[in-house]
C-alpha cells in the first residue's frame, strides 16, 4: 500500500545523497582518486559493499551519480547493460575504445550521452571541480563491471587487487595477498580488439545536446488548458510523449526511456496516472510533485494528495522515485521554467491514464487521445469506427 509515509520516503534531496570514494579499485591509482561515487536507485555496479544506496526498490534500471575533480579520470571498463551519462553540471570528455586507441567526445551541462554496452570506456573531468553526471544503468541486474588490464595492473602496482569473484585486497590496509587467492583475469588484447569499434561520428549519433533538443508543445492532451502548457523532449527509447511525430535519436533496447521536460512559469502538469515506474531528476527550477496514497478518494474533485518540493541549481538536484499506478500532479512551484528529466522503466512506450475532468476540459477545447496514444483533433477522433 502507498501510504503517506511511503510517498516522503521516495524523495531523495541532493543534500541527503551520501557517497564513497573507493567503490572500485581505481580508488588507488593517483590519476582517478578521488571520485565520488553515488547511488540513488539501486546499488550499481559499486565493488564496496559499503556503498550508500538511497533507494534499493528495484525499478527496472538504475540510477547513480560521479564527481570528481578537475584532471581525474575514470579509467577503462566495461559494462553488460546500458550506461547513460546526464551531465547537469561541469565538463567531460568521454572516451572510449582503448583497442589500443582512445576515441573522445566533450559534454556539456545538459547533455545526455548512452554508451553501447561491450565496449570499454571511461571518462575524464575536463571543467569545474565540482561538476557532477547523473548515471543511467539499464537492468535491475547489470552484471557488474569488467575492468581493462592496464587499470588492473595500474591497481596492482599501488598493492590493490581485485579477486574472481569481485573482492578489493588493499595491501596498503593490511590485507594480505597470497597464492590462495584468484585475481580476477582480464580480457586478452585479442578479445579487446574482436569488440565492436564505434567511430567518433556513431558515437556522436548517440549524444543528445541539450541545445538540440526536439521540444513539442504537443507532447502532453493537457498541454492546451489554461496553467498548463508543459512540453516534452525525447532522449532515448520510447517514452510517454502523446506526440505522433515525436522519435528520440537513441531507440535501441536500455530497459527505460529519458525524456525532457519543461514547465513554464505558472504552469503544471495535469492528474494524470503512468503504469510504470518512473525517477524524476530536478534539473533547474522548483518543481511540486503531488501524490495520491493509495487511500485518496480518486473519484472526488480534490483528491487527497501528498506533496514535495524538489529543486534544481548548480548547487544541486533533487530527485523522486515516482512509484507506478499511482495518480500524480507536478507544478512549476517558481518564477522560471522548471525542468526536469524523466527516466521511466520498460522498452516499451507508456501510455498516460488523464484524469477524467482533464480529458473533458481538452474535448472543449477540440483536443482528444487516439486509439494509437497520440493527441488528435477530436472533431476525427470522435467519428473513428468503434
Amino acid at each position: 500500500m502507498l501510504t503517506e509515509e511511503n510517498i516522503k520516503e521516495r524523495f531523495i534531496p541532493f543534500s541527503s545523497l551520501r557517497y564513497t570514494t573507493e567503490a572500485f579499485i581505481d580508488y588507488c591509482i593517483p590519476e582517478c582518486s578521488p571520485k565520488y561515487n553515488y547511488a540513488l536507485i539501486g546499488p550499481g555496479v559499486s565493488q564496496n559493499p559499503k556503498q550508500p544506496v538511497s533507494l534499493r526498490e528495484k525499478h527496472g534500471f538504475q540510477v547513480g551519480g560521479i564527481s570528481m575533480p578537475h584532471g581525474k579520470t575514470n579509467p577503462a571498463h566495461m559494462h553488460f547493460t546500458a550506461e547513460v551519462f546526464i551531465c547537469v553540471k561541469g565538463d567531460w570528455q568521454m572516451q572510449w575504445g582503448f583497442n589500443p586507441g582512445v576515441q573522445t567526445a566533450d559534454v556539456g551541462e545538459g547533455d545526455v550521452l548512452t554508451v553501447p554496452p561491450w565496449i570499454y570506456r571511461g571518462f575524464r573531468n575536463i571543467g569545474v571541480d565540482d561538476g557532477f553526471m547523473f548515471t543511467g544503468l539499464g537492468r535491475d541486474s547489470t552484471g557488474g563491471i569488467l575492468w581493462g588490464p592496464s587499470t588492473l595492473q595500474a591497481a596492482r602496482e599501488q598493492g590493490v587487487h581485485l579477486t574472481e569473484d569481485y573482492e578489493i585486497i588493499d595491501e596498503r590496509a593490511g590485507q594480505k595477498w597470497d597464492a590462495s587467492r584468484k585475481p580476477l583475469v582480464p580480457m586478452t588484447p585479442e578479445e579487446i580488439a574482436a569488440l565492436r569499434v564505434w567511430s567518433p561520428v556513431q558515437m556522436s549519433q548517440r549524444i543528445v545536446r541539450f541545445a538540440d533538443l526536439d521540444w513539442s508543445a504537443n507532447a502532453l492532451l493537457d498541454a492546451c488548458l489554461p496553467g498548463c502548457g508543459a512540453q516534452l523532449a525525447p532522449v532515448l527509447g520510447l517514452g510517454m510523449s502523446e506526440d505522433r511525430d515525436h522519435l528520440a535519436r537513441v531507440n535501441n533496447s536500455h530497459g527505460f526511456s529519458i525524456e525532457w521536460l519543461r514547465i513554464p512559469a505558472g504552469g503544471a502538469v495535469s492528474r494524470h496516472l503512468l503504469n510504470e515506474k518512473q525517477v524524476l531528476i530536478a534539473y533547474r527550477g522548483s518543481l511540486e510533485i503531488s501524490v495520491e496514497p493509495d487511500d485518496a478518494a480518486s473519484g472526488a474533485p480534490a483528491p487527497r494528495s501528498v506533496t514535495v518540493l524538489a529543486s534544481g541549481s548548480p548547487q544541486g538536484w533533487d530527485s523522486y522515485a515516482m512509484p507506478a499506478d499511482c495518480w500524480r500532479s507536478l507544478r512549476n512551484a517558481g518564477d522560471a521554467e522548471a525542468v526536469v528529466l524523466l527516466m521511466t522503466s520498460g522498452d516499451g512506450r507508456k501510455r498516460i491514464t488523464w484524469a477524467d475532468n482533464v480529458i473533458e476540459a481538452a474535448g472543449r477545447k477540440g483536443k482528444a487521445v487516439d486509439a494509437n496514444g497520440y493527441v488528435g483533433q477530436k472533431h476525427f477522433i470522435d467519428r473513428a469506427q468503434p
